[in-house]
């Protein structure tokens, strides 16, 4: 199979790996990126915290929250000088609370009425595209709800009140203090901004996602040339660190590493006065998993040159 260019070029910029390598790994697996991605990792070539995808897509993030229930909204614009804009950080910010009262799926959303109009907020966004003059579009919406205790919300990289680049939500379910949940909710969903954790709990971590770490794992272990009962433990200590890394509850704390999360919600439960559980995180960072189309600058102006 002939291997192009810009597949070895996407290669390199998703796994860090040299030119060579890439063509390969790409070669070894049929042009199959994610797997020539599991093919360089397993040779220790790759690192396993490349993302496999670049973040390119401009906008804004924005939360709404009311007690025991929150939604985090996601809003693209072609450019970053967008989302310093008045207008726009109006409209994500309605947006986010229109959204509160729906389902918070993004079709829900799309057809509520958006007060400041009249109209759809699907129809609000096309008309805000002809004010502000650049394409822009809901990409996605999540809402947790708790029927007893709170869900925190936390923006990071804030442009301004509830709107940034990045925003989480935590759901605590609890008969406890408000003010202690709200202020662990926070701090855990701080927390979920900076790690970016995979499940709630190792139990919580997708099968396919788990098997797959663990096929490299035993690739790796095997390139050492120990027997297999050797190699099984090394597998299973391996995995044993994987969901430790991976799920919230086993994470260390990165407002008190001396903790574990888990251990951090049993302090406050003394201080709420009652069990706390969580239920559930939402972590939504601005155009992760969009790719901006590349342009060739030169180009461009060479084209308004010569029009």
């Amino acid at each position: 199979m002939s291997i192009s260019a810009s597949q070895v070029k996407e290669l390199r910029e998703k796994s860090g790996a040299g030119m060579m390598d890439c063509k390969k790994a790409l070669a070894e697996n049929n042009g199959d990126m994610e797997a020539a991605i599991d093919w360089l990792r397993a040779k220790g070539i790759a690192k396993a915290d490349k993302k496999s995808g670049r973040t390119a897509a401009e906008g804004l993030v924005g939360v709404a929250a009311d007690g025991n229930e929150a939604v985090v909204v996601e809003i693209n614009s072609e450019t970053d000088f967008v989302a310093r804009n008045d207008a726009f950080q109006d409209l994500v910010r309605g947006v986010a609370e229109v959204a509160l009262t729906t389902d918070g799926t993004v079709e829900a959303v799309a057809g509520a009425t958006y007060p400041a109009t009249g109209k759809s907020v699907a129809d609000s966004i096309t008309d805000a595209v002809a004010t502000i003059g650049e394409n822009m579009n809901l990409r996605r919406s999540q809402l947790l709800s708790v029927d007893e205790g709170v869900v925190a919300s936390y923006i990071h990289n804030s442009v301004a009140t509830g709107l940034g680049k990045l925003g989480v939500l935590v759901a605590l379910k609890s008969s406890g203090d408000a003010n202690t949940l709200a202020a662990i909710g926070k701090q855990i969903a701080m927390h979920v901004a900076a790690t970016n954790p995979l499940a709630v709990t190792s139990a919580d971590v997708d099968a396919d996602v788990a098997d797959r770490e663990r096929a490299i794992f035993i690739e790796q272990a095997r390139e050492s040339g120990k027997p297999d009962n050797i190699i099984e433990k090394m597998v299973e200590g391996r995995m044993r660190k994987f969901f430790e890394e991976v799920a919230l509850m086993s994470q260390s704390f990165v407002i008190n590493p001396d903790l574990t999360v888990e251990a951090a919600v049993k302090q406050a439960e003394a201080d709420a006065g009652a069990p706390i559980t969580v239920v559930g995180f939402v972590r939504f960072q601005l155009g992760e998993g969009v790719e901006k189309e590349e342009s060739d600058f030169a180009a461009e102006v060479a084209a308004a040159a010569n029009a």
